[in-house]
């Protein structure tokens, strides 16, 4: 088998530990704490409302959420919904996000794969649905090119993750073994040392040079290349087609039942945002900016948000295949239990949403709802 296929799998296969560790991940550089926002938009003067008075939607202050920052920000959403208010609250961590998704906080919210899958799995499939996708990419390795010139360089060097079993982390500590390395995963000591550090540090400790380079979402990854790093690996050029679920969209199922036209309506204002993002990408950009700075209090800068805009693409498919891979390699790899993942997608309202404006239904990799 080529080593590159093997990478890919073990990478793959290192995404999903954090359903062992149930770590966190941070939003990243620029984020804010978990908080309801309570954001409420204006329902629309004249718009009808749907069977529900509002929908209370939840994400991450971070660009790999861009969909929603957006959404929110130019009443996108709104305008779908019409008489029906939306409200918003925002976290740091996948799991945050779904205790509030099962307490009836949130109805509907926008996550990254392990937390679905572990929110789904822990509740045996009774808790929530993936109901479509929103963003891919946005990984990085960065590292000090003084010090580190080439992937056989990192032997012997501190390199910084987000947290330990974090997907970060993980991905990391798999890439490390399929070189051939050895690094004790709980210590992170090794060939190479693993140095657990949270994004709104990692920039402090890599201009200090107490670590040599992060394997890091965005935006971190471009704040580190600001300070005089270099992008060595983009994890996106290790999977194929070089996309994979970063971003999904869940309802809890109680919702789904009961208010379909919302969970409908909030899906086309997504597909709508898109599909603005895609055809005003400057404009898109200055508009999450915008987001991240009224919940964070501090937005971006240019040599920040314009490398990391581009490495992340926003979409509508849940790329439901590479969501099935990362399970199916991290059981073959021996990091979790089978999970059944059956039921876990819903994806007919997004279908007949695409459908109707004319765009290509999307597959949920026989993952789906029977």
């Amino acid at each position: 088998m080529p080593a590159s296929s093997t990478l890919r799998r073990s990478l793959v296969a290192a995404a999903t530990l954090p359903l062992l560790f149930g770590a966190l991940a941070a939003c990243g550089y620029g984020s804010s704490a978990d908080k309801d926002d309570t954001a409420k938009a204006t329902p629309a003067a004249n718009g009808k409302k749907l069977s529900a008075d509002s929908v209370k939607i939840g994400y991450f202050p971070n660009l790999t959420h861009a969909t929603p920052l957006i959404g929110v920000q130019e009443g996108l959403f709104q305008k779908e919904l019409g008489g029906t208010a939306v409200k918003t609250a925002t976290f740091n961590a996948g799991p945050s996000e779904i205790e509030a998704l099962n307490a009836g906080s949130i109805d509907i919210g926008w996550i990254g794969p392990s937390p679905a899958i572990n929110g789904f799995t822990k509740s045996k499939g009774q808790s929530l649905r993936i109901i479509g996708g929103s963003a891919s990419g946005g990984v990085k390795l960065v590292v000090n090119p003084s010090k580190v010139k080439s992937l056989d360089d990192l032997k012997g060097k501190n390199i910084a993750t987000p947290q330990l079993g974090n997907t970060q982390d993980v991905a990391f500590l798999n890439w490390i073994a399929e070189k051939g390395w050895k690094v004790d995963a709980q210590s992170g000591k090794g060939d190479v040392n693993v140095v657990r550090t949270d994004n709104k540090i990692t920039p402090d400790a890599f201009k200090s040079g107490s670590v040599d380079g992060a394997w890091v979402p965005e935006p971190t990854a471009s704040k580190l290349v600001s300070e005089g790093g270099k992008v060595l690996l983009d994890e996106s050029d290790l999977w194929p087609d070089k996309q994979f679920v970063i971003t999904n969209i869940i309802v809890s199922q109680k919702f789904l039942k009961e208010h379909p036209d919302v969970v409908e309506a909030v899906l086309r204002g997504s597909v709508k945002t898109n599909e603005w993002i895609g055809s005003h990408p400057d404009q898109a950009k200055a508009s999450a900016n915008a987001a991240l700075k009224k919940l964070s209090g501090k937005a971006l800068p240019a040599d920040i948000i314009d490398p990391a805009w581009t490495s992340i693409k926003t979409l509508d498919d849940p790329l439901a295949a590479t969501l099935q891979a990362q399970a199916d390699h991290a059981v073959k790899a021996g990091l979790l239990k089978q999970p059944d993942l059956k039921g876990i997608y819903d994806l007919a309202p997004l279908n007949k949403v695409l459908k109707s404006l004319g765009k290509p239904e999307v597959a949920d990799a026989g993952l789906g709802v029977k």
